[in-house]
C-alpha cells in the first residue's frame, strides 16, 4: 500500500459578518463578555439561501484549482458535516454535481467538531487501499442555522465556513504526508455536545467539555505525534478544533509544542465544526506562517464526544 499526501487546500467563508456587538443587540452580552470567555471577535454567516453544500463546493473548487486539478481528476468526495438539512441527496453528492463531477464516489461523515480529521483519515485509507487516486475531503457546516439565538451561552461562539484538502497518492520513494490517525468518543457523555430536535437545535454543556478537552485530549494529541513520528518541539504548527480560545491554548501548552504555531483561526471565525481545522490550516498556509512539508498536528474533538488527530506535512 502506497502513502497519501495532502496536494492542496481552500477555504471559503461567506460575505455576512457579526461581530460581538451586532450579538450585544440581541442577547444580553457584551465584547468583553465574549473576549474574555471564548476569545472570539467575529465571525461569518451564510445567507438563508445558502446552503451547506454550496459552502462546501466554493471551498472545494479553490481546492482543486490550487491542486491545479479538474472535478474528473477526483474519484471519491468526503464531505464532513453534521448542519445539513437534506439526507438524499447527501452533500458530498450535491458537491459533486455543483462542481459537475461525472462520476465519483460521494459519502458523508457526521463527527461533528472532529469531521474533518476523521475524513482525512478515511480519504488516507482509501488512498492507500488503492480504491481512489485523488480525494476531495471538505468541512463545512453552516452552524447558525442551528443556534438557539436567544441563548447567550452557544450563540456567541458559532459561525458557518468550509475548508477542503485535495488527498493523493503521495509519489513513489517519498514519506506519506499523512502519518496514521488516532481516533475514539466517550459516549457515556455524547449528550454534552448536541445538536437535537425538530428544528435541530446546537446545545452544550459547557463546563463539562471545558474540562475533557483541557484535561483529557494533550495525552492523547501526544500520541497523535509519537504515532507521526515527531516529538512535540518539532511541530511546526498546532491546528485543533477552533472550538474556544480558552480551550486551544492550554491545549496547545500542555502538548508541549513550544516551537509551534498555535492556529487561532477562532478570533475571527468562531466555532464552525467540521470546518474549523481545514479553515484554520489553509489561513496558515496562505499567509506563509508554514511552509511545505513542515510537520503539523490536526486534531479535532468535539460531538459524540469524538476525537481524532494526525500529523500531516503542510502541502
Amino acid at each position: 500500500m502506497t502513502g497519501s499526501r495532502i496536494a492542496a487546500l481552500g477555504h471559503y467563508q461567506p460575505a455576512g459578518v457579526l461581530t460581538n456587538e451586532d450579538l450585544a443587540a440581541l442577547v444580553d452580552t457584551s465584547d468583553e463578555w465574549i473576549r474574555t470567555r471564548v476569545g472570539i471577535r467575529t465571525r461569518h454567516r451564510a445567507a438563508d439561501d445558502e446552503p451547506v453544500d454550496e459552502l462546501a463546493a466554493h471551498a472545494g473548487a479553490k481546492a482543486l484549482a490550487a491542486a491545479g486539478l479538474t472535478p474528473q481528476d477526483i474519484g471519491l468526495v468526503l464531505v464532513a458535516t453534521s448542519t445539513a438539512i437534506d439526507r438524499s441527496p447527501n452533500t458530498a453528492a450535491r458537491v459533486a454535481a455543483r462542481l459537475g463531477m461525472e462520476s465519483p464516489a460521494v459519502m458523508d461523515l457526521n463527527v461533528v467538531c472532529a469531521g474533518f480529521t476523521h475524513a482525512l483519515a478515511t480519504a488516507d485509507h482509501a488512498v492507500r487501499a488503492g480504491s481512489a487516486d485523488r480525494v476531495l475531503v471538505i468541512g463545512a457546516d453552516k452552524m447558525t442555522a442551528v443556534t438557539d439565538w436567544s441563548d447567550r451561552t452557544t450563540c456567541v461562539l458559532v459561525g458557518d465556513g468550509a475548508g477542503a484538502a485535495i488527498v493523493e497518492a503521495a509519489p513513489e520513494g517519498e514519506e506519506p504526508g499523512i502519518g496514521p490517525v488516532l481516533w475514539g468518543s466517550v459516549p457515556a457523555m455524547g449528550h454534552a455536545v448536541r445538536i437535537e430536535g425538530t428544528p435541530p437545535v446546537f446545545a452544550q454543556e459547557g463546563q463539562a467539555v471545558y474540562r475533557w478537552a483541557t484535561t483529557q485530549l494533550p495525552p492523547i494529541a501526544r500520541k497523535v505525534c509519537e504515532r507521526g513520528g515527531v516529538l512535540p518541539e518539532e511541530l511546526a504548527a498546532v491546528v485543533l478544533h477552533q472550538a474556544n480560545l480558552r480551550i486551544i491554548e492550554p491545549v496547545a501548552q500542555k502538548i508541549g509544542a513550544v516551537n509551534a504555531v498555535i492556529a487561532r483561526d477562532v478570533i475571527e471565525s468562531g466555532n464552525t465544526s467540521a470546518a474549523s481545522i481545514p479553515l484554520a490550516l489553509a489561513k496558515l498556509v496562505e499567509r506563509g506562517e508554514i511552509s511545505s512539508g513542515d510537520p503539523v498536528l490536526l486534531f479535532g474533538f468535539g460531538g459524540n464526544l469524538s476525537y481524532a488527530g494526525q500529523i500531516i506535512r503542510c502541502p
